[in-house]
Order: structure tokens, then sequence, then C-alpha cells
């Protein structure tokens, strides 16, 4: 039962990689094609410069769409994880952990992202498949 449930393990990372690419899309696509002006001033009310904004959609939106392909995947996670920690930080903390605004989806989201910076997109991605046709070491997980 285990050897099957360890030959597996690819498709679990596919799964983390889509379901987080998913949200973090969602999440950005209105930023980045028609309320960057109004993310932007949200950012700056947090006292975070208004460049940040960008980076923060950017990173939502083509970081959530790389993940979901598995390409530059560690990379994109990172930065998806240090969205969720400003998220975190800046605007959910104060909440409390659950109900209105609190910071368990973020929290889970980050979490995610932090995985797929350890563990790497899997073999079932485009990470995967360049290094293969580069004759480089494939990913284990």
């Amino acid at each position: 039962m285990v050897r099957y449930l360890n030959s597996l393990q690819p498709v679990a990372l596919v799964a983390l990689r889509v379901v987080l690419g998913v949200i973090m899309i969602a999440h950005g696509y209105g930023k980045v094609f028609g309320g960057m002006h109004r993310f932007s001033e949200s950012v700056t009310n947090l006292g975070l410069p208004a460049f940040m904004a960008y980076v923060a959609a950017y990173a939502e939106f083509f970081g959530g769409a790389l993940v979901i392909l598995g390409l530059f995947t560690r990379v994109a996670s990172l930065f998806v994880l240090g969205v969720m920690v400003v998220a975190v930080w800046k605007v959910h903390w104060a909440r409390g952990l659950t109900g209105q605004g609190g910071f368990e989806f973020p929290l889970a989201l980050g979490t995610i992202a932090f995985a797929l910076i350890f563990l790497g997109p899997g073999p079932l991605s485009l990470d995967a498949l360049l290094s293969r046709r580069r004759g480089g070491v494939t990913a284990k997980k």
C-alpha cells in the first residue's frame, strides 16, 4: 500500500501546483488587467512602497501560471510565498486565524508554496521535461 501511495507522489505535486496556481491567477488577474491603480493605493496604505503592488500582482498572476506549468517552479513559489507572508503580516494577522478576513487562507497558500520550494515541481512538469532534454538530472518528486 505504501509503495502504491509513494508512486502517486508526482500526481500529488501536480495537484498542489494546480490548486496554488489557479488561486493565485484568480487573485492576480484583476490586478494585472485593470485594477493595478486601486491595488497600488491599497499597498501604499499598508505602508509599503507602490512598486510592491506590481511585484505582488505579477507574482500572483504570472507566478501562478508558472507554478501550474511546473516551469521555474521554485522561483515562482518563492515569490508567491513572499506575497503570502506580507498578506498575513500586513492584512490578515490582526483578524486572527479564522473568521472573516482571517489568515488561515493565505497561510495555507503560503504553506503550499513553501512545500513546492523544497519539493520542486515533480517529474510531471516542464522543469523536468526541459531537464531531461538537456540531459540533466530530473526531479525526484
